[in-house]
């Protein structure tokens, strides 16, 4: 039991702590709701509150939420990104907080009073969201933001460094930019730009090579943000060797519960050696040895830090104001403690070590990353040294924990993972003893509700129901207490019951890199012999599931119209599904698969009636934008168009190989908006003065123009086995092929 506890602390995040203390370092990203599509939203929400970071910041622009003079939308009835109501509500539910940036001079009264009346009620003081509002003429309970704030592009090669900067420099806020990617609508982009401005963290929630430093931050300051403010620099004493080399910059911050050395080395060689430092206890110098700092690496190393309750361990009341941490060699992010059980979590891209002044030997056993270790004791000095393993992954994460003591009264949430949302989960949990367990309970995220069910004088069962509005992929902490004392718990995720994908989806894409799937998903099916349609089906449950599953959609046909299907615990199985549509019709149409049984959800489909042989023009909106794009598709190709500047040709995808041939900023793009008309396989476009023809067969696209067409940017290339070949027999008349 000691072991898997051990292994169970270990493995265990902490959450990010409540409301911001006054005089706490605010960390905070710039996310630009209106430059994202609205489906994504409470993805990357979740995502940045995961990962620690509790604070986003973002302007409400007056131009984009005008829909005429006087009239604004604030709730996405025009666009899905005008959802300003939505938005804040997420953020609300994430216990996330708002800073809101200077309203644009350009913003007049009426707006100010709209807005006004929306966001009074959404302030910290009303429980809600919004904490600060810079500069802007809101009459709303908010304070001003913390200044200045140190701002640091997530996509800059220097972002850790820099932030790093941030907190020795006595900046009392950080500001990420460039974290997620920006989509604008069409030709609202900046000048000179492509829709899509590139981030650290892609459309698909992908995480690029940038994000890791975001990722270092935000794990650092979860628990140091509250200290920062107390921290004073030191002179650190006179290396041994005369000073350290030009490539290495270090800084001690010290305070009476916590001290830090941050260190950087911007060489191109690793930095190992011994490192001098002033201990704040002693006010004498310490000589930390060892300290290995890799090319390109920052490392936060911590010193002196108390164990006990005044320290960043708020459950650490069993250890005395002696007891600490002498220092580690690799980056703390954090301090546990339950049960008896020490944990620490490091950010370690070298192995290192950690220097425990204890006043009694540890009864262990050890774990570090995951594997029983040994450690040394000196029993003169009362110190225990631990092994820190290095890291394999991105952010160098790894923790160890060690079993200080048999605590006198001990209970642990057993083998629990995650949690289904809006069902009843079974979380096991044991005790020490009977007279513990009679005087436990479970403590519960605000919303959840739980039903005890005593399985032996020292086990009880609880069912514990999620409510069905919390969000995929947040996390919530369940915590055992007895006689007001904190004693095990468990940070487990939440999932909904099952997740579906429709394989066939067509992507949007920018450039030859990002894609983006429209919602509702689209498929194109030919409707006299119909199409088979993959869906993937996940059990998100930690055990077997049945789901009954029906398809229905207004002039289709499916086969077989429902069926049903059994999953292994956190498994994925895929079907086939063979649609086919009534004489007569085309275009789109909507189709909804709705499953049933082991979990509800009701997914909204579109089906694009391709007949074989044929070319289809189409409109949706693809990018989320409340924006109509225009698309022409055969079963070879698809070329997507803007009905602004100028029509511009967005996307040319070989269907065969899903890739496209165009560049982000795509081609024709030109000032004003244009009238589009769909006729047969082709489109028309009008703008001031001209007019353009576009007519796709199979993989061929062919442009006429009443005037000469503008140059188009584009070569021939090949990507795969595609390739692009272009003709221009004329000033007015272009042909693209993609074979």
């Amino acid at each position: 039991m000691r072991l898997i506890a051990l292994l169970a602390l270990c493995a265990t995040v902490a959450a990010p702590a409540g409301n911001p203390q006054p005089r706490e370092f605010v960390q905070a990203v710039e996310f630009s709701y209106y430059l994202y599509p609205r489906t994504l939203w409470d993805r990357e929400l979740v995502w940045l509150k995961n990962i620690g970071l509790r604070t986003v910041e973002f302007s409400i622009p007056a131009a984009w939420h005008q829909v005429r003079p006087g009239e604004y939308d604030f709730t996405g009835r025009t666009s899905p990104r005008r959802d300003l109501a939505g938005f804040i509500k997420l953020l609300r539910r994430l216990g996330l907080h708002a800073w809101i940036r200077p309203l644009p001079p350009a913003a007049g009264d009426d707006f100010a009073k709209q807005l006004t009346r929306l966001l009074a009620t959404q302030t910290a003081s009303h429980g809600g969201p919004i904490v600060w509002l810079e500069g802007a003429p809101l009459a709303i309970d908010a304070g001003a933001p913390p200044a200045p704030a140190k701002v640091v592009s997530a996509i800059d090669p220097a972002a850790l460094s820099l932030s790093r900067e941030a907190l020795l420099a006595g900046s009392p806020a950080l500001l990420w930019t460039n974290v997620e990617d920006r989509l604008y609508s069409v030709g609202s982009e900046p000048p000179g730009s492509a829709p899509l401005v590139e981030g650290a963290v892609g459309l698909s929630g992908d995480e690029r090579p940038a994000a890791i430093a975001l990722r270092r931050s935000a794990a650092l300051l979860r628990n140091w943000g509250v200290f920062l403010p107390t921290m004073e620099p030191v002179p650190l004493p006179k290396p041994a060797a005369g000073k350290l080399p030009d490539s290495i910059s270090a800084t001690e911050l010290a305070s009476p519960a916590v001290s830090a050395v941050s260190i950087t080395n911007r060489g191109t060689a690793p930095f190992h050696d011994d490192l001098r430092v002033f201990e704040p206890s002693s006010k004498r110098t310490l000589v930390v040895p060892g300290v290995t700092v890799p090319p390109g690496e920052s490392l936060w190393l911590p010193l002196n830090v108390s164990l006990a309750s005044d320290g960043p361990c708020r459950e650490c009341s069993n250890f005395s104001t002696a007891e600490r941490l002498v220092y580690a060699t690799a980056e703390l992010l954090s301090i546990e403690y339950e049960n008896g059980i020490l944990a620490m979590e490091f950010s370690a891209p070298v192995e290192a070590e950690a220097i425990l002044q204890l006043e009694r030997e540890p009864v262990g056993p050890f774990l570090a990353g995951g594997m029983p270790t040994k450690f040394d004791w000196d029993d003169r000095e009362l110190r225990a040294r631990l092994t820190i393993p290095a890291s394999t992954a991105a952010d160098h994460r790894t923790r160890i924990g060690i079993a200080i003591e048999e605590p006198e009264t001990s209970a642990f949430i057993n083998d629990a993972h995650r949690l289904i949302i809006g069902q009843k989960n079974t979380i096991r949990t044991s005790y020490s003893s009977a007279a513990v367990a009679a005087r436990s309970r479970l403590r519960l995220p605000e919303g959840f509700s739980a039903t005890p069910d005593v399985k032996s004088p020292n086990e009880i069962d609880y069912q514990v129901t999620v409510p069905a509005d919390a969000l995929h992929g947040d996390f919530e902490t369940l915590a055992i207490e007895a006689d007001g004392m904190p004693l095990g718990r468990a940070r487990l995720q939440l999932f909904r019951p099952v997740s579906i994908r429709l394989m066939e989806a067509i992507h949007a894409h920018f450039g030859q890199h990002t894609e983006l799937t429209p919602d509702p998903p689209i498929a194109a099916i030919d409707p006299r012999s119909g199409t088979n349609l993959e869906v993937s089906i996940r059990n998100n449950w930690p055990g077997i599931q049945t789901f009954h599953l029906d398809f229905s959609g207004d002039g289709l046909e499916f086969f077989p119209p429902k069926t049903d299907i059994s999953i292994g615990a956190q498994d994925e199985r895929r079907f086939n599904l063979r649609v086919f549509a009534a004489a007569g019709l085309n275009g789109l149409r909507d189709w909804t698969l709705r499953a049933s049984g082991a979990g509800e959800a009701t997914l909204p489909m579109r089906a694009l009636l391709l007949p074989h042989g044929h070319t289809v023009a189409w409109s949706a909106d693809l990018y989320g934008d409340g924006e109509m794009e225009w698309i022409l598709e055969s079963a070879e190709a698809r070329a997507v168009f803007s009905t602004k500047d100028g029509g511009r040709w967005m996307e040319f995808t070989a269907k065969e190989t899903n890739a496209n041939f165009l560049p982000e900023t795509g081609a024709f793009g030109a000032t004003g908006a244009v009238t589009v008309h769909a006729s047969g396989d082709a489109l028309e476009f009008t703008g001031s003065g001209w007019q353009r023809t576009v007519r796709l067969a199979e993989g061929m696209l062919s442009i006429d123009q009443t005037t000469p067409l503008a140059a188009d940017g584009l070569k021939p290339d090949k990507q795969g086995s595609i390739t692009l070949a272009i003709e221009r027999p004329s000033a007015d008349h272009a042909v693209y092929t993609l074979k």
